[in-house]
């Protein structure tokens, strides 16, 4: 049979353990807390900056905004080739003209 004094000599010595896992586990928490709080700060400001220049923080909203650019964006690429195309066009016939 285990001795009373070594059971709480057992006992104390799993306390210390605990006690190093339970501070760990506490700066864990707070770190974790301070984390938390920066990302909610980081987030306003980035919902901030979104409504001033795109009058919206909705995700949705703002991923129809973008698509809608992406759009408009290769429309105007092409009418851009269109336009190259035609002045190679014309300077080719001056050339011929010549």
């Amino acid at each position: 049979m285990t001795s009373q004094p070594r059971l709480e000599s057992d006992s104390l010595r799993r306390l210390e353990e605990l006690r190093k896992t339970f501070d760990r586990l506490r700066a864990d928490r707070i770190r974790a807390e301070g984390e938390v709080e920066r990302l909610a700060r980081d987030l306003d400001e980035a919902k901030a900056l979104a409504r001033a220049e795109l009058g919206t923080d909705d995700e949705a909203e703002i991923r129809s905004l973008i698509e809608a650019a992406v759009t408009q964006n290769a429309q105007l690429v092409e009418e851009f080739a269109a336009a190259l195309r035609d002045v190679e066009t014309r300077l080719r016939q001056l050339g011929e003209e010549r």
